[in-house]
């Protein structure tokens, strides 16, 4: 063995021992991917929206979908091809969650973290919470409203598998002047310390702030057309944002290639994104006929979070953490997000799953399946809208969303049919990111 190559296997020994030291490895380790895989598929739901096939092989090359052929067959036919049995599961393409917040999770101490923990601290949380998020089957998500460093840098250690974690679209943050989203609940100088460079007044300051959004390095803006539930003060959950500086954000955004997510809880702040034509509502908690029309027109998405409703109404009436201020609203919006959803899926609006996860558990996405079944949704409804309507939403359909020749290698399994069960989703056995296997019981 010469110089170098002693030299190198010191290195490589050296950080192996230091990376254990400061994270786990369960966190760090990314499975090796294998140039060849068949996955022996039960049932194969290849296309959400139509029927799965039963007895079906998946080849995977270089973490793609090469093919898709009858029958369960010989690994002898594929010569160093690793074999994946998931001959008695239910197999479809990973889950997609468009609405998450992987830098905190909503309790009684949110105040006291917001305080104390650096932005190191938040960053090694948040790669804790994007594993939780992958290995509950949720391959690409959707993260609006974060700090934006330290989520780009997770976004970006993903990408380059330094890390366990879903595919991670990354917003940055334009709000108004103490509106949802500026910073609240705080002392004066600590809010002007921590008040945000994209929080803008008036149409002309709103574009600066846009175009900051983007020249950081965001991947869809997210804005705050209404206030919010969370916001620790009793502006109301009316619109916020004026038509103008709507208007302005999203034409900016738009022209520089990216999409628009607007946070909106009243008819009017719903009604008015949607006029100056953001690409989702998220939360869409009072939409009313005139939205559902303005929704049918521009064909925006609507992102539910039902999951955030339900366990905002149970934290209000279970715990005493939460402020009057916020309690009340959590009783009322999150009371009445269901009926609203209901009515906007009848009337044919499109849905695209998404949580809010960060106020709900991480790990625990799939709930909001449940409560849209509950709803009315059928369940092959629910899983076209975190797969196929997921994908249109982040403009990936051409990667993502399907189980075709060409697509990404996105899979999960589990050990019944969510057609049958959709609570089958809160139990996923199997998750395939790009042809690497992070999950297999």
């Amino acid at each position: 063995m010469n110089y170098c190559t002693v030299k190198q296997a010191i290195f490589t020994r050296l950080r192996v021992i230091v990376t254990a030291g400061l994270f786990s490895l369960a966190t760090l380790a990314i499975p090796a991917l294998a140039a060849t895989q068949l996955i022996h598929a039960g049932a194969l739901l290849a296309i959400p929206g139509k029927a799965p096939q039963a007895q079906q092989t998946v080849v995977v090359v270089d973490g793609k979908i090469q093919s898709i052929l009858p029958g369960f067959i010989d690994p002898l036919q594929y010569p160093q091809a690793q074999l994946i049995d998931l001959s008695s599961s239910f197999v479809m393409p990973g889950l997609m969650d468009m609405h998450v917040h992987l830098q905190a999770e909503l309790g009684p101490h949110n105040d006291r973290d917001r305080l104390r923990m650096s932005s190191a601290d938040v960053a090694m949380s948040s790669v804790n919470n994007a594993r939780k998020t992958l290995m509950a089957g949720f391959t690409t998500v959707r993260d609006l409203g974060s700090s934006a460093v330290e989520m780009y840098a997770l976004r970006d250690a993903i990408a380059k598998n330094w890390v366990v974690g879903p595919r991670i679209i990354a917003s940055g943050g334009v709000s108004v002047t103490g509106g949802h989203g500026d910073v609240d609940g705080m002392s004066p100088d600590l809010m002007e310390a921590r008040t945000a460079k994209t929080v803008c007044d008036g149409p002309f300051d709103c574009r600066r702030a846009t175009r900051r959004a983007i020249k950081f390095g965001a991947d869809i803006i997210k804005i705050t057309s209404t206030g919010g539930v969370l916001s620790d003060t009793t502006t109301g959950t009316g619109q916020q944002m004026t038509d103008d500086e709507l208007r302005e954000v999203v034409d900016t955004a738009h022209s520089l290639g990216r999409r628009v997510a607007s946070h909106a809880h009243a008819a009017a702040g719903i009604n008015a994104a949607l006029r100056a034509g953001v690409d989702s509502i998220e939360h869409g908690s009072y939409a009313d006929r005139d939205s559902i029309k303005l929704f049918k027109k521009t064909q925006a998405y609507l992102v539910p979070t039902l999951l955030a409703g339900n366990t905002v109404v149970a934290m209000a009436k279970n715990s005493d953490f939460m402020s009057p201020a916020i309690r009340a609203k959590a009783i009322r919006v999150g009371g009445d997000m269901m009926s609203h959803f209901e009515a906007a899926h009848k009337a044919g609006v499109n849905i695209a799953f998404g949580t809010d996860t960060g106020v709900s558990k991480h790990g625990a996405n799939a709930q909001e399946a449940v409560l849209m079944a509950t709803a009315g949704m059928s369940s092959a409804d629910i899983l076209a809208s975190a797969t196929i309507n997921a994908a249109r939403l982040i403009d990936m359909i051409d990667q993502l969303g399907t189980l075709e020749v060409g697509k990404q290698a996105d899979i999960v399994a589990m050990h019944g049919s969510p057609l049958e069960d959709i609570r089958e989703l809160l139990d996923v056995d199997f998750v395939m990111k790009g042809g690497t296997v992070h999950k297999k019981k």
